[in-house]
């Protein structure tokens, strides 16, 4: 997100999240979604599904895990698959949700040992939530850089509710235009964006047009971001939609494309691995300095590296039948045919 969003508390149905007892040595609880299960311990996120009669099991470090879980709740599901990692991640239908563990990992496929379940989006939102509410520490923010956050690991201590309740800023129009989301510029400027200039642009509109003409200082609001890998929504034209988001260390998440994502690197530099949707095998490396661009395709999914907090403008096709067109060969899953 290009900065932090509106904070609401969250509002999930807590009746339908199947919870076991906080574990009496570590503090937290094991959740269950379905055939999956949920649980940690100090150090690790464990995830277990059946698969050919037995209890197959996956481990990620935890703070990788609560990064990617962040993300998934924030972006609603987002655009496609949201892959954890090599093994477990989301499919978002828009109206259901598939949860999966190996069904995008070749090896695992092919293994048999893969698992996916279909659910309703708000019982694996709100079970998704109640995992942040409870596995989230009062020192560990999930949106934030790791030099601005605390450590994830170690038994339950407290909480960190105002972190986690981010949600992703959506604008109707553009921010700052009255009745839309605000500039907020009531954050500080962010320690990697110390250099940038915070001037807006003077805008004269003719007497009759006040509400029609409207600009402001992208920049400034990027530097004030205190989130990263979270495209924002801050320029809406029917369904072109301007994401622009902060990126420093790694996107949490192999994010798979159900449509063509446009990148104009902003600044700095992000070095992109791409792999196929599918199978996970490699495709590319992608390496993007400041004014270049790159379509990311259809049918690949890709993860980000940023050694200094870069930004980064995510142009996305908000139309809904581009699923549809994609998977029905109508269209190519890459832009432009040379």
């Amino acid at each position: 997100m290009a900065m932090t969003a509106e904070k609401t508390m969250a509002s999930f149905a807590a009746n339908d999240v199947i919870t076991s007892p906080a574990h009496g040595r570590t503090g937290y609880k094991t959740f269950t979604l379905g055939s999956f299960q949920f649980s940690r311990d100090e150090y690790f996120a464990w995830i277990q599904w059946p698969a050919k009669g037995e209890t197959r099991t996956h481990a990620m470090s935890i703070d990788a895990f609560l990064r990617a879980l962040m993300r998934d709740v924030a972006w609603g599901f987002f655009y496609g698959w949201v892959n954890f990692d090599h093994v477990l991640g989301t499919r978002n239908h828009y109206g259901t949700v598939d949860l999966y563990a190996g069904t995008f990992n070749g090896t695992l496929r092919d293994a048999g040992v893969n698992y996916t379940e279909n659910f309703e989006t708000p019982l694996i939102m709100a079970t998704f939530k109640a995992i942040l509410h409870d596995w989230t520490n009062q020192a560990f923010d999930p949106f934030a850089a790791p030099e601005e956050t605390g450590s994830a690991f170690g038994c339950k201590n407290g909480d960190n509710v105002e972190a986690i309740e981010r949600t992703r800023i959506s604008t109707i129009r553009m921010p700052g235009i009255p009745g839309d989301s605000p500039l907020r510029d009531d954050l500080p400027i962010n320690r990697a964006f110390a250099d940038v200039v915070q001037d807006e642009p003077r805008v004269v509109p003719e007497p009759g047009f006040e509400n029609e003409l409207h600009a402001f200082n992208l920049f400034k609001y990027l530097s004030r971001s205190d989130v990263t890998w979270n495209p924002s929504v801050t320029s809406v034209c029917k369904q072109s939609l301007f994401c622009p988001t902060t990126e420093e260390y790694i996107l949490p998440i192999f994010h798979g494309n159900d449509r063509v994502e446009w990148f104009l690197q902003i600044s700095d530099e992000i070095a992109w691995d791409i792999a196929d949707k599918d199978s996970g095998e490699p495709r590319a490396r992608v390496i993007m300095k400041a004014g270049d661009i790159a379509a990311m395709p259809a049918d690949i999914r890709h993860q980000g590296y940023s050694t200094k907090r870069s930004m980064l403008l995510v142009w996305e096709n908000g139309n809904g039948d581009l699923v549809r067109m994609h998977e029905s060969g109508e269209i190519p899953p890459w832009p432009v045919v040379f």
